[in-house]
């Protein structure tokens, strides 16, 4: 039932709490299919939450996800949902944020994205951009989901704990921060954003053709989920072939987005040196590990298209 990928991951990211909601999660999970009246299927491998096929009482196929009782990350997973309405991404059945529940429409035949890369990567990034446009919505009344632009302190906490001798240039993450902050500033519009759309977080479905799952939920300037999917899918995997799909994806979402170039350039940059930052606040000196990735690669592509 717990792959030893969760159960590493529970830990790292929840510490304690995590040792004891993996203890709990049984128990949790007999209670919740109880409770919600859910014949409980396959689990799905993955490594932050525990997902699982689960079929309703009525005969609906569906996915219960279970994360840490009272967590930010499944509360605001659940605001985001809510706000798309099944609008681009898969609908939202029930919540229990307290409990660490959430009851999702199930994607079916569920094949991701990321299938169609490289060999379609065009058709997938019209795919991507076709979600964006349905997702994007403006945010409710009383809407609780973060700003995007809060992300941006992730770059100011790497220059206060590395300076110059952390293991990504620290000019490039002074200029990544500088940039977010202009970026959000310059929003034309605000709507809800998925937070972190890539190729593994959007599946072929039935209701809609493709559907997004696992959003993050933040609002903000459109550009910040084009500017994710750039150095995705495997962004541990710097294959340069990989790395040269990067122009064209530019292309086909500023036109197919209706968004200026120089805008998707440049939150394809701001979203790429983030993700090395964000890999980054596990590094120490010494390390025998490098938070380096295609995300970086991709950053340094970018970076003379900067305006």
């Amino acid at each position: 039932m717990i792959t030893g990928r969760l159960a590493e991951n529970a830990v790292q990211v929840w510490g304690d709490d995590g040792a004891r909601w993996l203890a709990a999660l049984p128990s949790a999970l007999t209670a919740v299919a109880r409770d919600w009246d859910l014949t409980v299927g396959e689990p799905y491998e993955l490594s932050h939450h525990y997902v699982t096929r689960v079929v309703c009482g009525d005969g609906t196929p569906a996915v219960l996800k279970l994360g840490l009782p009272g967590g930010t990350p499944l509360a605001e997973e659940a605001a985001a949902l809510a706000a798309f309405g099944g609008r681009g991404a898969v609908r939202l059945l029930r919540a229990d944020p307290v409990r660490g529940a959430l009851l999702l429409e199930r994607a079916d035949p569920g094949g991701r994205l990321r299938d169609l890369v490289p060999a379609r990567d065009a058709e997938a990034t019209s795919v991507l951009a076709a979600v964006m446009r349905r997702l994007h919505v403006p945010p409710p009344p009383g809407c609780p989901l973060p700003d995007a632009l809060s992300q941006a302190t992730a770059f100011d906490d790497y220059a206060a704990a590395h300076g110059g001798n952390g293991p990504l240039p620290l000019e490039l993450v002074v200029r990544a921060g500088g940039l977010m902050r202009e970026l959000c500033a310059s929003a034309t519009r605000r709507v809800v954003l998925h937070g972190d759309l890539h190729h593994d977080n959007v599946l072929r479905a039935t209701r809609e053709p493709w559907l997004a799952i696992d959003p993050h939920g933040l609002v903000g300037d459109p550009g910040y989920d084009a500017g994710t999917l750039l150095y995705d899918p495997d962004p541990d995997d710097r294959d340069e072939a990989l790395t040269a799909l990067v122009p064209a994806r530019v292309e086909r979402l500023a036109d197919e987005l209706a968004m200026p170039v120089d805008r998707v350039v440049a939150w394809g940059f701001v979203k790429a040196v983030m993700s090395d930052v964000w890999t980054a606040e596990a590094w120490t000196p010494g390390a025998d590990w490098s938070p380096v990735s295609r995300a970086f690669d991709v950053a340094r592509l970018l970076l003379p298209r900067l305006t």
